[in-house]
């Protein structure tokens, strides 16, 4: 009896998680086929190349849970590898140029809290229109060209490996996971931002300080988007103003299906993990499969709809019941 109690418990854990019956059914169904799905480098890979996503999901999933939303991240994330490039190019030394990138990922978050807490406006429309500012602003930088780096110890920071074998953006990614994850949850911050996002005037009255909590976590957001940006240029030795096109649609997305709900107040940082990283599967297990990507974007189209689909349903017969 303890042990189906047992497994009851773990399969009613996992339920609640639709992002995670998506990846142990995905990973099932590559059991089926002769890839190199199961490899080391594989999942290396995959962890690489999702990593600059998961790193913006952090900073989004903590405004999110205070009950906002950051659209903007894309046009951040693309302003903060550039002007880090811009910087570096110009003989600015490296830590110099990637202060200065984060600090403009800062005002940006500054506005950004200003606007929808201060002012009290929406949070979609706002972010919403501050990354298409800072889209056009990134394009007057570079005149729409691509900058190349000169500087090859920046290119390093994101392109070295780690034990010979552990890509440098992974080991970034997880050492930034651990630092949210604490703040989140064991932290004063982290737990009124849970209460704000819970309900703004029960918090407000309760003593929390509302205004300064929630306007920082923008600020948060906007500085580990530039964070992101800095990484991305790193990588691809390149600022360019084509980075972050779709950014901000599918982090949010991403963090969304793992279960950090827009209305505040619920998810974290594991949910937001698992979320961008069953869209990152997906990709991979297509990729495998020599998928067409057109096919590919219906896919990936159908599995954020057919998840939040499901979870709302899930939700609404739960209240039902109640």
């Amino acid at each position: 009896m303890n042990a189906k109690a047992n497994v009851n418990k773990v399969w009613k854990i996992i339920s609640k998680q639709k992002a995670v019956i998506a990846i142990l059914a995905l990973m099932v169904m590559m059991l089926f086929f002769n890839t190199t799905f199961y490899t080391a480098y594989n999942w290396l890979d995959m962890l690489r190349s999702t990593a600059i996503l998961e790193i913006v999901a952090f900073g989004v999933t903590v405004a999110v849970i205070c009950g906002g939303c950051d659209l903007s991240c894309g046009g951040t994330l693309c302003l903060g590898g550039i002007i880090a490039v811009m910087m570096v190019n110009n003989g600015t030394p490296i830590p110099v140029a990637v202060i200065v990138a984060l600090l403009s990922g800062a005002v940006v978050g500054f506005i950004n809290g200003f606007l929808v807490v201060h002012q009290k406006t929406e949070p979609f429309i706002i972010t919403l229109g501050m990354g298409m500012l800072l889209k056009g602003i990134c394009q007057q930088l570079t005149d729409a060209h691509p900058l190349t780096c000169k500087s090859k110890e920046f290119m390093q920071i994101s392109n070295m490996k780690f034990f010979g074998a552990v890509p440098s953006l992974v080991v970034y990614m997880l050492i930034l996971f651990i630092i949210f994850y604490c703040l989140m949850r064991f932290t004063s911050f982290g737990r009124n931002c849970y209460a704000i996002g819970g309900n703004y005037e029960v918090a407000k009255y309760s003593g929390i300080k509302v205004v300064p909590i929630k306007w920082a976590a923008f600020i948060i957001s906007g500085v580990v988007s530039t964070l992101a940006g800095v990484l991305l240029s790193s990588r691809m030795n390149t600022g360019s103003s084509v980075y972050g096109d779709t950014t901000g649609m599918l982090v949010n997305c991403g963090v969304v299906i793992g279960g950090t709900s827009f209305a505040g107040g619920v998810g974290g940082m594991v949910e937001s993990f698992i979320g961008l990283f069953v869209i990152q599967l997906l990709t991979n297990c297509m990729n495998q499969l020599g998928v067409d990507s057109y096919y590919q974007r219906l896919c990936e189209g159908i599995l954020i709809v057919v998840i939040i689909g499901s979870d709302c349903f899930g939700r609404k017969l739960k209240r039902e019941r109640v």
